[in-house]
């Protein structure tokens, strides 16, 4: 057996199958442009890394359980243009984590609250950080099935390992007084330890509404918003512009 054969199977016994398959190219590239050793050990162990970099991200991003992908390069600014887009893309950057912040997206329905959400876990994901999503009705529907089992504290914990947690659609339906205190001991826990990013449809006013208990529910907000972006999105819904770009299109097809 080749000493070449026993890189090959060493290469597979570590897992490196990027470097085994661009082997034999660079090897060839060697001799022909007299690359030297040095230099092509450095180039497949670059290119090995970027290789297991996005791979990772891929698995991070399907295990974040987000309802879509897309990033902040895909969200209409022009459309929203009460969004700021510069404060978006700092955010993407993810320093408000480094400061355990959350992110509040205030607006009504369709205005591209989630997109801009999910948008910024997408770069957590990519980078490797756990994230993961939600939306606030599972979130308490979990929260109170595990409580009549006894075993709250351990369903808390388990959201709370999250450095990032998105929470989707507060304020779409009410929840019982239970659910809410569910909620306030799982946001007390994360409190300046971890980022949570928040979407709702309903002013902070309104939020007794939703938790039942106006007790609760300025502890929660409390909580929430002393290390917080708020970011309040004014404007039509996507859904709206959606359906006129296809009552256009019908419209061309028939003048067609």
């Amino acid at each position: 057996m080749s000493m070449y054969t026993d890189l090959i199977d060493n290469l597979e016994i570590l897992k490196l199958d990027n470097i085994k398959n661009m082997l034999p190219g660079y090897l060839d590239e060697m001799k022909d442009k007299n690359i030297s050793f040095t230099e092509m050990l450095y180039d497949l162990t670059k290119e090995e890394i970027k290789y297991q970099t996005e791979r990772a991200a891929k698995v991070n991003i399907k295990v974040s359980a987000f309802p879509f992908e897309k990033t902040l390069d895909d969200f209409d600014f022009s459309y929203q243009p009460s969004v700021d887009k510069t404060e978006l893309y700092d955010l993407e950057t993810l320093r408000f984590m480094e400061k355990s912040e959350n992110i509040i997206f205030v607006g009504t329905s369709g205005v591209g609250k989630t997109h801009l959400a999910v948008g910024i876990g997408m770069a957590a994901a990519k980078r490797r950080i756990s994230t993961y999503y939600i939306t606030f009705n599972d979130l308490i529907n979990q929260l109170v099935q595990a409580n009549s089992e006894n075993r709250a504290d351990i369903k808390i914990k388990y959201f709370c390992k999250y450095k990032l947690l998105i929470i989707d659609e507060i304020g779409y339906l009410p929840i019982t007084k239970e659910g809410a205190y569910l909620f306030f001991q799982l946001i007390n826990k994360r409190y300046e330890k971890k980022s949570t990013i928040l979407t709702t449809n309903q002013v902070f006013s309104k939020w007794s509404d939703i938790f039942g208990d106006s007790v609760v529910t300025a502890a929660i907000i409390d909580r929430l918003v002393h290390h917080s972006h708020i970011i309040k999105i004014k404007g039509q819904s996507y859904r709206i512009k959606d359906r006129n770009v296809e009552m256009q299109r019908n419209i061309e097809k028939e003048g067609v």
